[in-house]
């Protein structure tokens, strides 16, 4: 059964995110590290958190694996990509790991 990994960036009082460096060079570290064993991945730039409402997130990655085994190979390597993370933004990203359901 696929998994997925989403890793979200709130937005909050003084937060920054660069979208350009996050999409260009964060993704390239993350392939990088842990390609081989991820299946898909998207990123959601956060527009609009419903109609006339702000976006309660910079972003959101979904990265899928083909199951639990590819992302446990997986997530040891990816040490890079996590110490990255203040080049593009000063968020304390949330993650969530799931089943993927439908």
């Amino acid at each position: 059964m696929p998994v997925s990994l989403q890793v979200l960036y709130p937005v909050g009082e003084g937060t920054h995110f660069d979208h350009d460096y996050y999409a260009n060079t964060h993704f390239a570290i993350v392939d990088d590290c842990a390609g081989e064993h991820i299946q898909s991945r998207v990123v959601t730039k956060g527009n609009a958190g419903g109609p006339d409402a702000p976006p309660g997130y910079h972003a959101i990655a979904t990265i899928l694996f083909a199951d639990q085994a590819a992302m446990d190979a997986a997530m040891p390597k990816l040490g890079p990509a996590i110490e990255d993370i203040p080049n593009f933004t000063n968020v304390q990203p949330e993650m969530l790991i799931g089943e993927v359901t439908a």
